[in-house]
């Protein structure tokens, strides 16, 4: 049949792999550092990877493609929740998949700060919607600038908790859709939202509130502001 599908430019791909990430039915895979449409039966033709792509190297086309299959689309979403409990998708190294656990030392020695990043990726960006990390997780929705300005980050909002980062201003785009995957689709126990007090950061509340809604659950959440100088303002 003939049918709207995606095209990617393998001369403009640079190997980055967020496309592979944006695409919910599995369509896409990194092929010897490239993305590549692998099963075209699980292109639906809405295109969501086309605005996860930074270097512009997919667009859309009308040609022969097979029909899109729902059905095996599902069974495949389902296969896959199960292998990533023991291997992440293939993509660019720096994206890899990687959880965290960090002991409690009450020696002297450890009297510097601890790190409490559970996992990563935590950029919203480039976090997969679908992790082993977030079965059973706290899920924080910080923006960037909060580890900055609030000096107790990890021990006081990072510490327990699955943290995924961002900044809509400076990546320009609604984290919505992201966010309602990651919440709909995992056992999500909690939300926290850390946002600055300046107002490019309702973007991400809004975000984060909207994914919430179209989740479908009725989970624990809370939003927190912290002031350019430090403080919980509320």
């Amino acid at each position: 049949m003939i049918r709207k599908i995606i095209h990617i430019d393998e001369d403009k791909c640079t190997g980055c792999g967020l496309c592979a990430e944006a695409c919910h039915e599995g369509a896409i895979e990194m092929v010897d550092g490239k993305a590549k449409l692998v099963r075209e039966n699980f292109c639906d033709g809405f295109g969501d990877c086309l605005p996860a792509c930074p270097a512009g190297a997919i667009t859309f086309e009308e040609r022969e493609a097979p029909e899109y299959d729902e059905a095996a689309v599902k069974k495949a979403k389902e296969e896959k929740k199960m292998e990533m409990k023991h291997e992440h998708r293939p993509g660019c190294p720096g994206s890899a998949l990687m959880q965290f656990k960090h002991e409690d030392d009450a020696s002297p020695a450890a009297a510097r700060a601890v790190s409490r990043l559970a996992q990563w990726p935590c950029q919203i960006k480039l976090v997969p919607t679908q992790a082993p990390f977030f079965d059973g997780a706290k899920l924080l929705i910080a923006a960037d600038c909060t580890a900055y300005a609030y000096a107790n980050m990890h021990e006081d909002f990072m510490r327990g908790k699955v943290t995924v980062i961002g900044c809509p201003k400076l990546d320009a785009v609604d984290y919505a859709e992201k966010l309602t995957a990651i919440i709909r689709d995992n056992d999500i126990k909690s939300v926290t939202i850390v946002r600055m007090e300046v107002p490019c950061c309702g973007g991400l509340q809004r975000a984060a509130e909207s994914a919430l809604k179209a989740s479908g659950k009725f989970i624990p959440w809370q939003v927190v502001t912290i002031s350019r100088d430090g403080r919980i303002l509320d």
